[in-house]
């Protein structure tokens, strides 16, 4: 069988300059690609995609690190970086942390990463200190997606949360509604990382823009997670009177409101309205008026950019977005989508 070495050798250069030409990078002279491609068709060699990016010093696969694949926005994001790095040629390495610290501790601060990848891409991970210290040993290029730790010198990839959460409090507010209760992440749950605060300051800034105090009462914290949310909504009701309206930090939380509240005898939205942020597979099932975020969108986006510096084949130019220069943020715009869980208070 025909090796690269043999098409090198016959052509008189190095494997990687055979593995560039065959490629058809553009670092390769127009004469060497031609005696390349011939010394190949002469020894009928057939291009090994393995061997040609090991020949370049590369592996090829991107390691991509969620916290748990089985929440939507995770495994959204993470569908659509391997459909993009499939395209561009590249292979994904998966690691879903799941919770388990020595999942973690195998993946971020060991070298478990070296030579195994090109690239890391980080979709809402947590990071500590000592995780910031062995990435930085890696000398690996990398990106971040939605409000996990920010990595230096590594873009990021998200949407504004404080102002999707003003979005969906100032639907309630044109609509009517004063009385607005928030649902939002416990800071305690390792997959709320920073978004739940930003998601609450967003929700509080709106009510203060309109003349109304934050009401702690009104304010309830629990996991970002359907019965969480079912949670969250059984002890805000178990409070006193009702709000006339919820905000909830993601739409997970927002359909479990809605189920507290049909089981506490209230209906969505003539008693209570609901309003969540993601736009869910299943919130048009549901009907749940939510502010939409490019969750998909945003994978493709961060493929794009890790893969544009290591010279991949990448899939066109970024629509409306140049690649940022060190660890500047690429923000992605969000938008709200009314459906049947919001109306005005029935004062109105």
């Amino acid at each position: 069988m025909t090796k690269i070495d043999d098409v090198a050798r016959l052509a008189g250069v190095s494997t990687a300059t055979v593995s560039r030409a065959l490629r058809g990078l553009p670092t390769v002279s127009a004469a060497t690609r031609r005696r390349v491609l011939a010394a190949a068709e002469q020894l009928d060699y057939a291009v090994s995609p393995s061997a040609s990016r090991l020949a370049g010093g590369r592996t090829g696969t991107v390691a991509v690190v969620v916290p748990r694949i089985t929440r939507w926005f995770f495994s959204t994001v993470v569908e659509a970086v391997e459909e993009y790095l499939h395209q561009s040629g590249y292979d994904l390495l998966l690691y879903n942390l799941g919770g388990r610290e020595q999942i973690r501790q195998r993946v971020l601060r060991t070298a478990n990463l070296h030579k195994r990848v090109d690239a890391i891409m980080l979709v809402a991970t947590p990071l500590r200190p000592a995780d910031l210290t062995a990435l930085a040993t890696l000398e690996l290029s990398g990106v971040t997606i939605s409000s996990g730790s920010r990595v230096p010198n590594w873009p990021c990839v998200r949407i504004d949360d404080v102002a999707a959460a003003r979005m969906a409090t100032r639907h309630l507010l044109d609509l009517g509604h004063r009385r607005i209760a928030h649902i939002s992440g416990d800071p305690d749950d390792e997959l709320a990382y920073t978004t739940h605060l930003d998601r609450r300051r967003g929700y509080q800034a709106e009510l203060r823009a309109a003349g109304l105090r934050p009401d702690p009462s009104l304010d309830v914290e629990s996991s970002f997670t359907i019965d969480g949310g079912n949670r969250a909504t059984a002890e805000l009701l178990a409070r006193g009177e009702p709000p006339t309206a919820i905000v909830a930090a993601c739409d997970e939380m927002a359909m479990g409101a809605m189920t507290a509240l049909r089981d506490a005898g209230l209906r969505v939205p003539q008693d209570v309205s609901v309003v969540g942020i993601d736009d869910h597979d299943l919130a048009g099932v549901l009907g749940l008026s939510t502010v939409a975020q490019p969750a998909a969108e945003q994978g493709r986006l961060a493929a794009r950019i890790l893969l544009d510096p290591l010279g991949a084949r990448t899939l066109g130019p970024i629509v409306g977005q140049r690649t940022p220069a060190g660890d500047s943020p690429v923000i992605l715009p969000t938008r709200l989508v009314v459906r049947e869980s919001t109306a005005p208070p029935r004062a109105h």
